[in-house]
């Protein structure tokens, strides 16, 4: 029987008394990689702060494992086995890449940390090599994988990508997505935010476009891909 992970139902936010998603609908089932398309503005990030409870929803359930998590704080949110990976990262940058790792085993600080480094560092290899190093001197692709990392340590059931592409030259993308690709086959479900459209649909098997907060398309990342919709308003052909 396939478990669902995360249902999302009529789930209405914004901020103060602007509403910027309404009446969002989706769910994710466990092992599965799903993404959210859009242009920016679109609310893509909104979501994701709504669902990781940065920002509380006006309406709507946010269910994960069973749970209505709607009403918890933050720290329960995390505890719970959700991972969210802002946009941009939002590193400490006058850490050490090995002490950002560790603001991530918040979940499991009562395990080896040495163990669940170990994990990320075969992911990351470079990690290794630079974990006495500031977060502030790696390049960008260095920056987003400590940031996946860090979202890694907490060993979620589920973890929130937001836009790992943002600004990085093609080559790092390309490099950023290999990695992306073994948690893929590792089995962790992931909810992925991306404008670049081919690399999302290439890598997520569904996804969602939302459009000025509201989800107006769905389908098979396939299917998608060859929607004359996608082709004309985000693929520009």
């Amino acid at each position: 029987m396939v478990k669902q992970v995360l249902q999302i139902k009529d789930l209405s936010s914004g901020y103060g008394k602007v509403t910027v998603l309404r009446d969002i609908n989706f769910q994710i089932v466990e092992n599965e990689v799903v993404a959210v398309l859009g242009s920016n503005g679109a609310g893509k990030t909104t979501l994701l702060k709504t669902i990781s409870k940065l920002i509380s929803p006006f309406t709507g359930e946010i269910i994960f494992e069973g749970q209505n998590i709607a009403s918890y704080p933050p720290y329960l949110v995390a505890q719970a086995g959700i991972a969210h990976v802002p946009e941009g990262g939002k590193l400490f940058v006058n850490m050490t890449v090995y002490e950002n790792l560790l603001m991530g085993i918040y979940r499991n600080r009562k395990k080896v940390k040495e163990d669940i480094l170990e994990e990320i560092y075969e992911i990351f290899p470079i990690l290794r090599e630079r974990k006495n190093q500031l977060a502030r001197t790696l390049s960008g692709g260095e920056k987003q994988m400590l940031s996946i990392g860090r979202g890694l340590a907490s060993q979620p059931k589920f973890i929130m990508l937001d836009e790992p592409s943002q600004g990085l030259a093609p080559k790092l993308v390309d490099e950023i997505y290999q990695k992306l690709s073994i948690l893929k086959k590792r089995g962790i479900t992931i909810l992925l935010i991306e404008q670049n459209i081919n690399y999302a649909l290439q890598f997520a098997e569904r996804g969602y476009v939302l459009e000025n907060g509201r989800i107006v398309m769905e389908g098979e990342s396939k299917e998608l891909l060859n929607s004359e919709h996608i082709k004309k308003h985000y693929l520009g052909i």
